[in-house]
Parts: structure tokens; sequence; C-alpha cells
């Protein structure tokens, strides 16, 4: 099951499947496609797994299994990479809450995310090559966009499993946070990235033009909020 909640501007998918540990099923997949329509014009997004065991476990490999010629098997992945894609092109920012372990395909989905956080005692890896296989939702290329060629190919290589701790030092998890707090912290984070700037921050960090940003800005700038937030500000000096 993917549920959909809205915290104010913030929309979070959850991946509640524990019977497989979050694991991505085809069902899955539509699920999250659906859930994905849903949360369009959300300030922000997060994206997590049910529980503090799981973020996603992978793919659903009893029933992947059912998978057994070239053409399916590259249909799934194609159906699984779009799946990727939409969070990738996401207009506002989104988040990965690494509640639990992301593994393979559940590191793929993460890395589809614009920003990772992580509870501290979390593991994550793309270890595919266990299974003879290699990541294919898109989480080969991100994973190089985040921590540069020789580190991917190294990780995604060996199927290298990292504590929260090194996956934040090689640039894989964005902040760790403490598990005891975990919920609160990364919720916290989460509505600060809903708010209408941070959208545009996006935007312009995903190389538009210069035209494009000062526009952006111009719009910002006589916003209603914008103007409430300055008041604030300058009376506090005062």
């Amino acid at each position: 099951m993917v549920e959909l909640e809205w915290d104010g501007a913030l929309a979070v998918i959850t991946i509640d499947r524990p019977e497989a540990r979050n694991a991505i099923a085809p069902e899955t997949m539509e699920q999250l496609d659906k859930a994905l329509d849903g949360a369009e014009g959300a300030g922000a997004l997060v994206l997590k797994g049910a529980g503090d065991r799981a973020f996603v476990s992978g793919g659903d490999l009893k029933q992947l299994a059912a998978i057994r010629t070239e053409e399916d098997a590259a249909a799934m992945a194609w159906r699984m990479r779009s799946v990727c894609d939409r969070i990738a092109d996401f207009p506002a920012p989104t988040i990965a809450v690494l509640n639990g372990h992301a593994l393979g395909g559940g590191a793929e989905f993460a890395v589809a995310a614009d920003i990772r956080l992580a509870a501290d005692d979390i593991k994550i890896g793309f270890n595919q090559v266990t299974l003879a296989i290699m990541p294919a939702w898109g989480g080969a290329e991100r994973l190089t966009a985040l921590v540069g060629y020789s580190k991917a190919l190294l990780l995604a290589g060996t199927g290298t499993i990292l504590q929260a701790a090194e996956a934040e030092h090689v640039g894989l998890v964005d902040r760790v946070l403490p598990r005891e707090s975990f919920d609160e912290a990364w919720r916290t984070i989460a509505r600060q990235l809903a708010t209408r700037p941070a959208g545009e921050v996006k935007r312009v960090m995903r190389g538009v033009s210069t035209a494009e940003a000062v526009t952006a800005f111009a719009r910002l700038w006589v916003a209603d909020e914008h103007w409430a937030a300055a008041d604030k500000a300058m009376n506090r000096g005062k």
C-alpha cells in the first residue's frame, strides 16, 4: 500500500508494506504514480517507508521473480525508472526520509529525491551486484552525480553497504539525525522546504537562465509573504 498524507503544503508519500519490508512490487509502482498525481501542487514532497526498519528494501523479489524474459525485465525497469524520473523532476523540493535501511532498488528510490535525511542507525547500499544484476531505475547515473564516478563504481561494483555516517561522509546522505528525535527533526526540515521560496530556489539551482532567476526573485519580492517576513525582521532590529 502507498499512502499520501498532507501536512499543510507538505505532501508525504509512504510505502507501507511491512510483510515485504516496504519492497517495491509492480502494484507499488502503479500506486506511487497515483500518489505523485495526488501530490501535485505541494510545496515539498517527502518519500518514506512505514515503520523504523526499512525505508525500501529493494524490489519485491518474490513478485518480480515472475519476470523471465529480457523484454519483460526491460519493461519493468523502464516502468520504475519513469516513477523515479517523476520524483527527480518534481517541481518542488523532494526529500527521501530514510527511516530504515535503503538497499538495492531502495537506494535508487532514495537518490531520485533532491535531499536524503537519514536516521543514525540506518544502512544504505547499491548491492544489486549480489544478485548478479545492476541498478536500472536511474540509480547508477544519480549515484555518480552525487559521489563521483570512482566512488560510484566502487560502491555499486562491490555492493558495499554503508552506515549512515559513512554515507553522509561520501555525500550519499545529506544529513544524519538522531533516531530518538528523527520523526520530529525530518518533519521540521521538510516543512521549512515546503515554503514557497524553496520551490523557486530549486528551479534556479537546476540551471534556469539568469533572466529566469531574476524574474523568479522579483515575483517573490513583491509577494505578501516576503513583506510580512521583511517587516517582522525589521521590527526585530528596532
